[in-house]
């Protein structure tokens, strides 16, 4: 099975990707980090998930905070004030050893093995790469659920040009989208596709998944009219899994960090050869643009049912 480390600010969806990425992939820790939640808050969740399915992977303490900004308020309403649902009394602490030096260990332990998938902010990525510049090297891969393209509408979920992930710490994102990783971006123009139900939810007889998930679900069928969730984070695993079900393109990218447009993730829309290229020096990434969107839902059902 492939090394992975999954960077977490987990929320209901994280708990799907964090599940799904147990049970395909060796996941040999999870770095935690603020977002959905306090740092702190995800410590406690990682470790009340790995209770229930009875594992013993580590879980590490990552950023509490955005690299150079004020933090965001914690927004309850879709996972809930503990970010799980407020379904668990959840007894954990929320101490854990730390989770930079945790990622850079691995990817030196095991050099051209380790992909990690990040669910949050990339703040704690973007701090591995300014504390060990040859991180690029030493990683197999990165897939990074965040930004959003403009695809089919899917513009922004904080606001009409930032999507969540991105809009907490835009440095941190630029910093990364700057650097040489092997990095494919799966970013709301294809997460916003894949929805699962709460009774395919149900039907994989998870009953942490189903527990937790409720909240998420009386959220969906109240605003949004859908009795069910969007998976968005599931889909960097789901990406590993089966990368030929998605569309992509090769670009370089780049984050807003001040104005209107602060958060929103970048892309040349021409090749020309322009006199002031804004990208200039950066490197090309993946960008997932479209996927197929009945066999990735059905696969991550299937993958996590018992």
């Amino acid at each position: 099975m492939d090394k992975i480390i999954i960077d977490t600010d987990i929320g209901v969806d994280d708990a799907v990707a964090v599940r799904y990425g147990m049970v395909t992939h060796e996941v040999l820790g999870f770095t935690c980090t603020y977002g959905n939640v306090p740092v702190e808050t995800a410590v406690k969740n990682c470790k009340l998930a790995m209770s229930n399915y009875g594992s013993d992977i580590p879980v590490l303490k990552g950023a509490s905070r955005p690299l150079s900004r004020k933090p965001l308020p914690f927004y309850t309403h879709i996972h809930g004030k503990d970010g799980l649902g407020e379904y668990y009394d959840n007894k954990f602490d929320g101490e854990a050893p730390e989770a930079v030096h945790f990622i850079i260990e691995q990817a030196r332990k095991y050099p051209g093995e380790v992909t990690i998938a990040t669910l949050g902010p990339l703040t704690n990525l973007a701090i591995a790469l300014n504390l060990c510049p040859e991180l690029p090297k030493l990683l197999k891969k990165v897939v990074s659920m965040g930004g959003a393209f403009g695809t089919d509408g899917n513009c922004g979920n904080m606001t009409q040009f930032a999507e969540f992930n991105i809009y907490n710490d835009p440095e941190a994102a630029d910093l990364v989208f700057a650097s040489d990783l092997n990095l494919v971006v799966v970013p709301l123009d294809v997460t916003h596709k894949v929805l699962v139900t709460d009774k395919e939810i149900a039907s994989t007889g998870d009953e942490f998944l189903t527990n937790v998930s409720a909240f998420y679900i009386d959220f969906s069928k109240k605003y949004e009219n859908f009795a069910g969730m969007c998976v968005h984070d599931a889909q960097t695993i789901s990406y590993l899994l089966h990368p030929e079900k998605y569309k992509t393109i090769e670009s370089r990218i780049a984050v807003s960090t001040s104005g209107y447009t602060d958060g929103q993730t970048i892309r040349p829309l021409t090749e020309y050869n322009v006199p002031d290229d804004k990208f200039k020096g950066r490197p090309k990434h993946t960008i997932c643009l479209d996927v197929d969107v009945d066999f990735i839902r059905n696969a991550i059902v299937k993958a996590i049912t018992k």
